[in-house]
């Protein structure tokens, strides 16, 4: 495998978008070795829905899109990341019993913390940020991967 392998998916901030994206990390990450029913996909899937999630309901209409960006470095570390172009930075919120939303974050930093990795919120160029996840890459290193057949 290649010693730094990306991808990424430029999606509407919409509610649709988020499946979307999950959709398209596993099909990448099934690409580059990741079995869908590995302890870390699962992780993976949870992480980029939150992720996923924030940048659709809490960009408050700024941004009318968002990118997932995905790097395997030297298949040892995994990073993914979200981008808004939204400038507010994601606030870990009390979750109260009684709340049904704002528990996103520390769900996010939970997984990351529980799979090895952690958690990194970055300005960008334009005003926006990108909330990075950086995890270990578990997969085995084969000779060939099976393509699964998805739509996003």
């Amino acid at each position: 495998m290649a010693d730094h392998q990306e991808a990424s998916l430029t999606l509407p901030s919409d509610p649709a978008s988020v499946s979307a994206a999950r959709r398209y990390v596993c099909h990448v990450l099934a690409e580059w070795g990741l079995p869908g029913d590995a302890d870390l996909a699962d992780s993976v899937r949870l992480i980029v829905s939150e992720l996923a999630t924030n940048a659709v309901q809490h960009t408050l209409g700024l941004s009318p899109t968002f990118t997932v960006d995905l790097e395997l470095e030297r298949d040892e570390r995994l990073r993914i990341g979200v981008t808004d172009s939204h400038p507010r930075y994601p606030k870990r919120l009390p979750a109260a019993v009684q709340q049904d939303n704002g528990r996103g974050m520390v769900i996010i930093r939970c997984l990351a913390a529980e799979c090895g990795g952690r958690l990194s919120v970055a300005p960008t160029a334009e005003g926006g940020k990108t909330v990075w996840i950086s995890l270990p890459w578990v997969a085995p290193v084969t000779g060939h991967h099976t393509r699964p057949d998805a739509v996003w």
